[in-house]
């Protein structure tokens, strides 16, 4: 999954990239383009994400929500994990805009333009404004074609209340109808096709963490918990995922003065 700062490094540098600055047409043609390349539900995601993290105007943190047939929904995409507790808060509610969407009733989309006024969902809306998050916008995605069709949701959370208005909920919807189309041309969604690529990154990150333990306990003389917290306060501290953190330690501790 992206950084959230790597995320923001890219949208910063907007038009050096596959999308390019221009009329919004011409950002939804190369996004066709990219959709049609796309030979997996999880490329078709990412691209959708992407698309919509570049494009619409006030989108600060992107997501993806996808609903498993026994109902339970997960965050297979998004540009930063904030956006996985904050819709973690909502799937445990059973409500939210992100919930909300993906339901087989909605409207086809959910807006909050003010979360700290916000009373329909009080769980969400605190910790959506706890991390500076002021505003949502969710459109149904139809992950999908085939029976039960479970509907799933592109959610787009802002800083700035007010900020995802009718342009961005118009580009929204565009982009979830060219996504859902996509995802039509692909195999099925699986859950477990999703969530295997997560499972093997997490028995990754647990293998080099482990890693980056021994080393600190062999050098330092610490215990297995010590370690593990003293990595885990270096990752606060820089504000760098934890398994990058180990990572560096792992491959670099020869250069390493640590003494």
């Amino acid at each position: 999954m992206a950084d959230e700062r790597l995320w923001q490094r890219d949208k910063d540098g907007f038009g050096s990239g596959e999308y390019t600055s221009g009329p919004l047409a011409g950002q939804f043609v190369e996004l066709t383009r990219l959709l049609l390349a796309a030979s997996t539900p999880a490329q078709v995601l990412e691209q959708v994400v992407a698309a919509a993290y570049w494009v619409i105007p006030g989108a600060d943190l992107v997501s993806v929500t996808l609903r498993a047939p026994d109902g339970t929904f997960h965050t297979p995409v998004s540009t930063g994990e904030v956006a996985l507790e904050l819709d973690e808060v909502q799937y445990r509610a059973g409500t939210g805009p992100c919930v909300d969407a993906a339901d087989s009733g909605s409207p086809g989309y959910i807006r909050s333009e003010d979360l700290k006024a916000e009373k329909r969902w009080p769980d969400f809306s605190a910790a959506a404004v706890r991390h500076g998050y002021t505003a949502i916008l969710s459109t149904v995605l139809m992950p999908d074609a085939n029976p039960p069709r479970m509907p799933g949701a592109l959610n787009i959370y802002s800083h700035h209340p007010g900020a995802l208005g009718s342009e961005a909920q118009d580009s929204a919807l565009l982009l979830a109808t060219h996504g859902s189309l996509a995802l039509a041309g692909t195999t099925a969604v699986s859950r477990a096709e999703l969530e295997s690529s997560h499972l093997r990154r997490a028995v990754e990150s647990r293998d080099v963490i482990g890693q980056a333990k021994g080393i600190l306990m062999q050098r330092r003389g610490l215990t297995a918990d010590e370690a593990f917290d003293l990595l885990r306060r270096t990752s606060q501290d820089l504000n760098v995922k934890l398994a990058e953190v180990a990572q560096t330690l792992a491959s670099r501790h020869s250069e390493l003065d640590t003494p």
